[in-house]
């Protein structure tokens, strides 16, 4: 069932979902994902305008349903800061863990990042730079992550959770790809989701064939009515 709410109710809605984020206002005061759900362009609007969560004065990457870019476009040239679109994502979701095919992980080494990591995965992240540590590092402190070890206990390949509850970073070093690592640490984080009773969702880029397809393959599907878009305000 769909209800439209008003622009207080979606004010009282953002402030109780706020005190729900486990993240500090500081360590969140550049990167957040804001959810706005409004069938009504002129509410959208007047909702991210007056919305307590965006900082304007920073810069921060925001993901946003695709229809409502244009409107946030449009908020941001009202209040003269640039705004470029860096990604559009497919949404992929597992419904039932029992789709996930069986893959043997025996002999791998698995476990989870920690903050000496940071820096690491900003590297070799796409969207890597100095503003985003402070959104990995809140990643990683807040949210499962689970990496594949080598024989000195080093990371290798490793995927996080985004505050959305998404799966994402997916990465694994050029010298360690086609060893099935991907296949393993999605299949564990999926798994673990559906035990603690959360949903299991990606995004993956338009562009990125070969993630779509390992996520295919493990049994996600697509949502076609729903595109993830991903823009960068102020970008200094």
């Amino acid at each position: 069932m769909t209800v439209e709410l008003s622009g207080e109710q979606l004010e009282m809605a953002e402030t109780r979902l706020r005190r729900a984020l486990p993240w500090s206002h500081q360590e969140a005061d550049r990167f957040k994902d804001v959810l706005v759900f409004a069938s009504d362009e002129a509410i959208l609007k007047e909702t991210i305008m007056k919305s307590s969560v965006i900082d304007w004065t920073q810069s921060f990457c925001i993901g946003m349903y695709h229809h409502h870019m244009e409107t946030f476009k449009a908020v941001a040239s009202e209040k003269d800061v640039s705004s470029r679109k860096l990604a559009v994502c497919h949404m992929m979701r597992l419904e039932d863990v029992s789709n996930l095919p069986s893959i043997d992980s025996s002999g791998i080494s698995l476990s989870s990042l920690d903050e000496s990591h940071v820096g690491f995965v900003n590297q070799t992240w796409k969207f890597g730079d100095n503003a985003a540590v402070r959104m990995i590092r809140n990643m990683l402190a807040n949210f499962p992550s689970c990496c594949v070890l080598d024989a000195e206990g080093k990371p290798v390949s490793w995927i996080l959770t985004y505050a959305s509850c998404a799966m994402g970073m997916l990465h694994t070093l050029p010298e360690h790809r086609g060893k099935g690592y991907a296949k393993v640490l999605v299949s564990t984080m999926a798994r673990r989701f559906f035990t603690e009773g959360y949903p299991v969702y990606c995004f993956v880029e338009e562009d990125n064939e070969v993630s779509y397809k390992l996520f295919k393959n493990l049994g996600f599907i697509e949502d076609p009515s729903y595109r993830e878009t991903w823009c960068q305000i102020n970008d200094f």
